[in-house]
């Protein structure tokens, strides 16, 4: 058996490619402008303003009247007729320390210090780290530059907090005049009460479960922060096929007699913590919950009569693979003329069906067509509307491209309520008049449009993403990409990024950036800057990604594909799509292709050098979920089933490791509480024992995403640059 090789990060390797390729982000960031548009409607709900990046440290706001569609621009909120927002004094403001979550657009922050002492200011980061900017002395103001959502805590001298401020869409101003208000100290909570409590107050229901011990898994933290020493961290973490505990529910009346409701129609429930909630009939006549039974093939929506205990069946879905639980069990009650709105696949398609919530019966389908439902945005149960987004929709258009639809309860009325061939993204105004549609696609910047909301016609344009200094840094366009899958019918979407100094007449090798997670599809669709992508590029790659069949949102027969064979991945419509681009694009080098992704991703990589190392010859796998017996049961139990079978074993990458041909890169971080990292050491253990040589990388002190830290990272590039030699 050869020895296991740990690698070394060589730092003068290949250093002007790989500084150049990192410092890419930093080189094109800050590079578009106009595209985005963060509305703050008047009080008349007509008329609007939102402040714009217009070019580096530029901005301007924009007065909208969505009643004439009229668009007025101006450098100061007063130059439009709107008052400038008051200053707010610190004595009045709550301390709430929180990080930074986003970056919107560049604004500004103005202190006035009126204590008699120096006060602190610090940048609360991404990660929750304070990052000091200076002070503010006594008696002086200052000006500080921020973006819309960045975080600010201010501090006395001796570190005291006296405030947490936010960057807003326009300069705000902040007198310090003293301490904020820090939460009040109360007296202890009382114990809530248990359960779920019928509206008349007749009864109170709830479930009760025998105790069933949760498996533990043990994590070393080699190099704690705060000891020399390493420390142990167990943490509960139960996987496919472990107990689970069957509850059953308890009905209390007022005068603490209890019915036990029979677990006839709900015997074997998946719930990890022994739970299950309810929901209550407005007039206390029955109460509802769901039933997913263990194995994700029976799904039901029961109600229960608190009189009697009576259970019976509101709706019931049944699927010879998987019951999409995690993804598509939405549904709305409509109590004032009992009926229930649910989300099914049952006909092939993600949809929404109306029925009688008291004889559990079908009324009508409310959308129909070879197209998904995607997310329901709002239910007027007045009008009897549902506003909702679905993809697929248009022949030849990206079959993910989300639009905004609206349809009647009955199903007719259907109305696709926004044109632009694009993923669509919906904001609207409070009363619901109007709505700002913001759409762009991988290969186009952002486009804002205000539109009616009755109609969708347009009301104005808004803005239009200004992107040519991003594509004057070296920036380039991804390419879309179509191809027909294994079946030689379905179309296989993705996207091709080339390096900045791409050159038609050279070879590229090819990397594939995987993500074949069946709970969602993963190609770019619309506009951002693919740092992960362009990055690997820089160095001389062509980067491309694409959703095979297994993934979501085409269909329950494409998704069907992972059902039990997770390692499948959509590797025979990978294969395929990449050599149909190489056929019109000879630059495209098909005998040098490498793989690389993370978690469900990692998984796949190595998959592709132990079942597809004729077309695949580099991989690197990090914090991967090699052996699904060994993942988190709720992801895995949702599509390789229960109990577990021979299945688990076909699709580990730990029992087929003697497979292995080609360069593997294996990455953990020792601290991954979402895959259990001993899911990477047993292939390593495995692979050891077949007498492979591979790379392995534990990363100290990291968690999942260990690729993703600078380190982890590094590695990642240098180990494809070393074996796929751009």
């Amino acid at each position: 058996m050869k020895s296991l090789l740990f690698l070394t990060l060589s730092l003068s390797a290949f250093a002007a490619d790989f500084e150049a390729a990192l410092s890419f982000p930093k080189r094109t960031e800050n590079k578009v402008f106009r595209d985005r548009v963060q509305a703050n409607w008047l009080p008349d709900g007509k008329t609007f303003w939102y402040r714009v990046q217009t070019a580096p440290g530029k901005s301007e706001f924009v007065l909208i009247d969505a009643t004439k569609g009229s668009r007025k621009t101006a450098a100061t909120l007063k130059a439009l007729g709107l008052p400038e927002k008051e200053a707010t004094k610190t004595s009045t403001m709550k301390i709430e320390l929180r990080r930074t979550r986003r970056t919107g657009e560049s604004s500004g922050l103005k202190f006035i210090n009126q204590l008699s002492e120096d006060v602190e200011l610090y940048w609360i980061n991404q990660e929750g780290g304070h990052v000091r900017y200076g002070g503010v002395r006594v008696g002086t103001e200052r000006e500080q530059h921020t973006f819309d959502g960045h975080v600010w805590l201010i501090t006395s001298r001796t570190g005291e907090h006296l405030a947490v401020v936010e960057g807003g869409a326009q300069v705000q101003t902040f007198i310090i005049d003293g301490k904020g208000l820090s939460k009040a100290k109360t007296e202890a909570p009382k114990k809530p009460e248990r359960g779920f409590r019928s509206p008349d107050g007749s009864c109170v229901v709830f479930t009760e479960a025998e105790k069933v011990e949760r498996r533990k898994v043990t994590i070393v933290e080699s190099k704690p922060n705060d000891s020399v020493q390493p420390k142990l961290k167990v943490i509960d973490y139960i996987k496919p096929g472990d107990p689970l505990p069957k509850p059953q529910w308890v009905i209390e009346k007022s005068d603490g007699t209890k019915i036990r409701v029979p677990r006839d129609l709900y015997q074997n429930p998946f719930t990890e913590s022994g739970e299950l909630d309810a929901v209550w009939a407005p007039d206390s006549s029955e109460f509802y919950f769901n039933y997913n039974q263990r194995g994700h093939q029976l799904y039901r929506v029961l109600a229960v009569d608190p009189k009697t205990a009576a259970v019976r069946v509101v709706v019931e879905e049944t699927s010879k693979t998987f019951v999409h639980y995690s993804g598509k069990t939405w549904r709305h009650w409509l109590h004032a003329s009992d009926e229930l709105i649910w989300m099914s696949e049952r006909d092939g398609w993600c949809h929404l069906w109306l029925y009688d919530s008291k004889n559990g019966r079908v009324k009508n389908q409310i959308t129909k067509g070879a197209w998904p439902v995607r997310e329901v945005l709002h239910v007027d149960d007045a009008k009897r509307e549902v506003w909702f987004l679905a993809s697929g929709l248009r022949e030849k258009e990206d079959p993910y491209h989300e639009h905004l639809c609206r349809v009647n309860f009955d199903g007719s009325g259907f109305k696709q309520l926004t044109s632009g061939d694009g993923k669509h993204r919906v904001e609207f105004s409070p009363n619901r008049e109007f709505f700002i549609d913001t759409w762009s696609r991988a290969d186009m910047p952002p486009l804002m449009e205000l539109r009616h909301s009755n109609d969708g016609s347009l009301v104005c344009d808004l803005e239009k993403a200004d992107a040519s200094a991003l594509l004057a840094a070296g920036w380039t366009i991804p390419e879309h990409f179509v191809a027909k899958g294994r079946d030689g019918k379905t179309d296989i979407h993705g996207v091709i990024v080339k390096p900045s100094n791409f050159d038609p007449a050279k070879k590229y090798p090819i990397v594939e950036n995987i993500y074949a997670g069946p709970h969602g599809s993963f190609a770019p669709k619309e506009f951002s800057r693919l740092m992960g992508h362009h990055v690997i590029a820089e160095l001389g790659f062509i980067v491309v990604q694409m959703d095979g069949m297994g993934t979501n949102h085409r269909g329950k027969a494409f998704h069907d594909v992972c059902w039990k064979n997770i390692k499948d991945a959509g590797f025979p419509d990978r294969k395929l799509w990449i050599k149909e681009a190489a056929k019109t694009r000879p630059w495209m080098d098909l005998s040098r292709v490498g793989i690389y992704g993370g978690s469900a991703g990692g998984q796949n990589a190595m998959r592709a050098l132990l079942d597809h190392h004729d077309f695949y010859q580099v991989a690197v796998a990090d914090c991967g979920c090699h052996d699904n017996r060994m993942d988190k049961i709720w992801w895995n139990e949702q599509w390789m089933g229960w109990p577990v079978d021979e299945s688990y074993v076909k699709s580990s990458n730990k029992e087929d490791a003697h497979k292995l041909q080609g360069h593997l890169l294996l990455i953990v971080g020792e601290l991954d509480t979402n895959v259990d990292p001993a899911s990477t050491t047993q292939v390593v253990a495995a692979l050891q024992k077949a007498g492979k040589t591979f790379d392995f990388m534990p990363i100290a002190g990291a968690g999942h995403g260990a690729a993703e830290t600078p380190y982890g990272s590094r590695l990642r590039m240098e180990f494809l640059v070393r074996h796929l030699k751009p």
